[in-house]
């Protein structure tokens, strides 16, 4: 079998995912996941740095995504306008690997190692895009908070979606931005204060 397949990172990684399934992530080599992938241990280094690095091989091809919606968003697009637009883009990048991506995301939840390091990478991709938001004119704070929140939508709308077999990431995407919107502006399904109207009425007494 040829070692360079056009397939071979997608190989590598799917094989690794049932690998850990299988074995365990601890106890799953490089050379296993190699084996089972039908290449070498060679071939695996030139496409990841460790069996971690297997699970978060697209981070590259997100935050490329991301900045460059952000960079090209029309001018008068509010800072996050742009960034909603760009999470809601990554849909198609996704579409296709929902039971990879429930797979990975049980995986990572269940060792505090990979958890950390998905921490990591969502911080990373906020500030990429806050920087590319600064390079727009947008001032430091409020690219710094349009970015923390788009990266909190993509997390809540992403975790949605992988339970999910009907709706896509984007709808998922356009719920969890609207029910953000919802909370910045003191409502928000579910929520359990008050309304204004509610508090001003006078509570009325049982009669006995």
């Amino acid at each position: 079998m040829g070692r360079w397949q056009p397939d071979a990172r997608a190989r590598l990684q799917e094989s690794a995912l049932a690998l850990y399934g299988e074995r365990g992530y601890e106890e799953t080599t490089v050379a296993e996941i190699a084996e089972r992938a039908g290449l070498t241990k060679r071939t695996f280094f030139r496409y990841f740095a460790d069996k971690r690095e297997v699970l978060f091989g697209g981070s590259a091809a997100l935050r490329e995504l991301l900045v460059g919606k952000v960079a090209g968003a029309a001018e008068g697009t509010t800072p996050i306008e742009a960034v909603a637009a760009a999470v809601e883009a990554t849909s198609d990048m996704f579409e296709d690997r929902r039971a990879f991506s429930r797979q990975r995301s049980a995986l990572i939840a269940s060792h505090p190692e990979l958890k950390e390091r998905e921490l990591i990478k969502l911080a990373t991709l906020a500030e990429a895009i806050a920087e590319a938001l600064r390079r727009r004119g947008v001032g430091d704070r409020a690219a710094s908070l349009a970015a923390e929140a788009g990266i909190a939508v993509f997390k809540l709308a992403f975790d949605r979606w992988v339970h999910d077999t009907e709706r896509t990431l984007a709808q998922h995407v356009r719920e969890t931005l609207s029910a953000l919107q919802a909370v910045a502006a003191g409502g928000g399904a579910g929520s359990s204060a008050p309304s204004p109207r509610a508090r001003s009425r006078p509570v009325r007494r049982a009669r006995r």
